[in-house]
């Protein structure tokens, strides 16, 4: 298995896999067609309080979200996290899709690195 991560307006590929969205809101624009997404995974994603606590922060502080939303994923998200994990065992290649602009502070990357732990699989991370 592979995990892979992927902005949502990028072209999906053939290779992509199984695609899986994992904002709470839907990307702004987007048409469910050209999204390609197998799974919407909302339920994984950053509260609300707390995506918009990041919301426009500086990289300086990123560990004032990981932490927080690491938190999350343990706690009040732990049985859809648990339940993603099932879903993505039967797929060869997965790839976590998200809007966020930047590709290397955001939560799709933290919610990779757990879906890997969990999965026992290392993430492709470089946003191909």
């Amino acid at each position: 298995m592979e995990i892979r991560l992927k902005r949502v307006y990028d072209k999906p590929s053939a290779d992509d896999g199984y695609r899986v969205l994992v904002d709470r809101l839907w990307p702004r624009g987007l048409t469910k067609e050209r999204a390609a997404v197998d799974l919407w995974a909302k339920d994984v994603a950053p509260s609300p309080e707390l995506r918009k606590a990041w919301h426009g922060a500086d990289d300086e502080h990123w560990g004032d979200f990981v932490d927080p939303y690491r938190a999350e994923l343990a706690g009040p998200t732990a049985a859809s996290l648990t339940a993603l994990v099932q879903e993505l065992r039967s797929h060869p290649t997965v790839t976590i899709v998200y809007g966020a602009r930047d590709s290397m502070h955001n939560h799709a990357g933290v919610l990779a690195m757990e879906l890997g732990e969990r999965l026992g699989v290392p993430v492709d991370n470089t946003d191909a």
